[in-house]
C-alpha cells in the first residue's frame, strides 16, 4: 500500500511519517484537485471516507479511496447528483470494469452533445458574421434612398447580445435579394394600411386595428420569434424612441402612438397584460 501512494505524494512535498500508510485529507485533496472542504463533505455524506489508518492511528486515504474519488469526479463532471453517484459506486452487481464502461459510455454521450453544441455555436457565429448578405448598394436599392447601411452595425451594437439578434442573423444570412424585396413590399403595404387606419380614426382595440397589429407582429416574426409580450415592448419603443417615432409619424401624424395602443390592445385580446409585458 505504501508504495502505491508515496509516488504521487512526492510531487507535493516530503512524505511525513503519518502519510507512510496513506494520504492525509490535505494531500489527497491536492492530489485530485478538490478542496479539503469537499473531501470532508463527501466523508460526512458517506460518499468517500478515508479507510486507512497510520501506525499512529490517523485516518488516511488509501489507494482504493483515491481511485473512488477519481470515479466520483468523473460522474460529477457528467452532472450526476452525489446521491446517485453513491448508489452507482456501491452497486454490488458492478465491478471496477463495469464502472469504467459506464463512465466511458457516459463520457462518449456527453462528448456527442458537446460536439452538437459546438456545431450550433459555429452556425450562430457564421450567421452573426454574415448578417445582412447584401452590399451597401443593394441595401439602398432595396430599402430606398433614405436607408443607411451603417444602421445594421448600430442595430448589432444595440441588440447583438440577445437571442433574437441571433435568430435575425441566422434568417437574414439565408435571405436572397429577392427575399428582401418581398419583405420590403410587405412592410410598405402594411405601413400604408396602418397610416390609412390612423387617418380614418380606426380605434385601437377594434377588430380592424387588432388585425393590423397582428399583421405587424407576424411581419416582425419574419426576423425573430416575436411573442405578444415582446410586441408590446416594440410598440413602446416605436412611440418613445425619437427615431422610430419620427419614422411612423412621417406616414401619418400620431401613428407611432396609435400603433403602440393598437399593439397593446391586440396583446391584451390574446391574453397578455400590456402593463406587465416584458421582453422574453
Amino acid at each position: 500500500m505504501s508504495a502505491q501512494v508515496t509516488g504521487p505524494v512526492r510531487d507535493t512535498g516530503p512524505v511525513t511519517h503519518a502519510e507512510a500508510d496513506g494520504l492525509t485529507v490535505g494531500r489527497a485533496a491536492a492530489l485530485v484537485g478538490v478542496s479539503v472542504k469537499t473531501l470532508h463533505h463527501w466523508d460526512a455524506v458517506g460518499l468517500v471516507s478515508p479507510s486507512g489508518r497510520t501506525r499512529a492511528g490517523y485516518r488516511v486515504y488509501s489507494a482504493d479511496d483515491v481511485a473512488r474519488i477519481h470515479r466520483v469526479l468523473v460522474y460529477r463532471e457528467l452532472g450526476f447528483p452525489l446521491a446517485e453517484i453513491g448508489r452507482i459506486l456501491d452497486d454490488p452487481s458492478a465491478d471496477a470494469r463495469d464502472h469504467l464502461l459506464r463512465q466511458r459510455a457516459a463520457l462518449l454521450e456527453r462528448a456527442g452533445r458537446l460536439r452538437e453544441m459546438a456545431r450550433a455555436v459555429d452556425r450562430m457565429l457564421e450567421a452573426l458574421d454574415a448578417g445582412l448578405r447584401l452590399t451597401p448598394r443593394e441595401q439602398v436599392e432595396i430599402f430606398g434612398a433614405d436607408w443607411r447601411p451603417e444602421w445594421v452595425g448600430e442595430a448589432r451594437d444595440r441588440w447583438g447580445g440577445t437571442r433574437q439578434w441571433v435568430q435575425y442573423a441566422e434568417r437574414a444570412a439565408g435571405m436572397t435579394a429577392q427575399d428582401w424585396k418581398d419583405a420590403v413590399a410587405r412592410t410598405e403595404a402594411l405601413n400604408a394600411d396602418l397610416a390609412a387606419a390612423r387617418r380614418a380614426g380606426v380605434a385601437p382595440g377594434s377588430a380592424e386595428a387588432n388585425a393590423l397589429a397582428e399583421r405587424h407582429r407576424t411581419l416582425m416574426s419574419t426576423y425573430f420569434d416575436c411573442t405578444h409580450a415582446m410586441h408590446v415592448c416594440l410598440g413602446r419603443m416605436f412611440a418613445e424612441d425619437p427615431g422610430f417615432a419620427a419614422y411612423y409619424d412621417a406616414m401619418a401624424p400620431g401613428l407611432a402612438g396609435w400603433l403602440q395602443d393598437a399593439i397593446s390592445a391586440n396583446a391584451e385580446a390574446h391574453g397578455t397584460d400590456p402593463r406587465t409585458a416584458a421582453w422574453e
